[in-house]
């Protein structure tokens, strides 16, 4: 007989490498396996500014939230994607601001919902949930996420590195669509995504789909930008990923650019 337990350790494949424990292992973190890490390295070999570039993402995140938090006035945010808990996670970055900030966060594989639910802890004023759904299922997705949200008032959807996880045939864009679509007027989306604007880059992602038990998708930004086909981008519009608004934050050390875009959106 198959226990709870059987089926947690199948979901887990701490055999193979899974993508949130790998962006963990190249940010510097603690929560991986021994294969998340050795395929960690080979992409760090095949293309030493990986590590980089998972940090210009991170700080990419923490510029929107205080943009939508601030600027924008949103209040509920739907971070799907959530990956491992890292510093400056969506709703610390929102309650700093606005301590009433609801958040849910989404993500499949078993590790993240277990540390989020022991770590990403929310003010008393606001509300944190945690959601297992995957992506490629946006209507169980939001309707979970209907449980904390109020999807009459504005939400921001944050899309950061999830989009390459779905291949061309699982239709990206109309996942984006109807995600949107279930948004009242005045959310925002918030995405990032790898570019396949460069041959070691796209050695190094070529390897970790060799070997992963998910994939990645690196697509030309001006398909990145077609997410965002339908809202009111926020300027600068969708950019690489350093050039976002840079002053919301300083990141410490060089900005590299050309392997990542990202951008922000109004809904009408």
């Amino acid at each position: 007989m198959t226990t709870p337990g059987d089926r947690r350790a199948a979901r887990l494949r701490t055999d193979r490498p899974h993508s949130a424990r790998v962006w963990n292992y190249l940010l510097g973190g603690k929560d991986h396996y021994p294969p998340d890490a050795a395929i960690g390295e080979q992409i760090l070999t095949a293309f030493p500014d990986f590590a980089a570039v998972a940090r210009l993402q991170r700080h990419f995140l923490a510029r929107a939230v205080r943009h939508l938090a601030g600027e924008a006035g949103i209040r509920q945010f739907l971070d799907v994607g959530t990956g491992l808990p890292t510093a400056d996670n969506t709703h610390e970055l929102a309650q700093r601001i606005a301590p009433e900030s609801r958040v849910v966060y989404v993500d499949n594989d078993p590790l993240v919902l277990v540390h989020a639910r022991a770590l990403l802890t929310s003010t008393p004023e606001g509300h944190c949930a945690y959601v297992d759904a995957d992506v490629r299922d946006p209507a169980h997705l939001l309707t979970e996420a209907r449980r904390t949200l109020d999807f009459d008032q504005p939400i921001a959807l944050t899309l950061l590195g999830i989009m390459g996880q779905l291949s061309d045939d699982e239709n990206p864009a109309a996942v984006v669509a109807e995600l949107l679509a279930a948004l009242p007027a005045g959310s925002y989306l918030a995405l990032s995504d790898g570019t396949d604007t460069s041959e070691a880059l796209n050695t190094a992602v070529a390897a970790y789909n060799s070997q992963s038990a998910h994939t990645y998708h690196l697509r030309a930004p001006e398909e990145i930008a077609t997410f965002f086909e339908g809202l009111d981008l926020v300027e600068p519009g969708v950019v690489p990923t350093p050039d976002w608004r840079p002053e919301l934050s300083v990141y410490p050390g060089a900005a590299i650019r050309g392997h990542a875009v990202c951008g922000v959106g109004r809904k009408g």
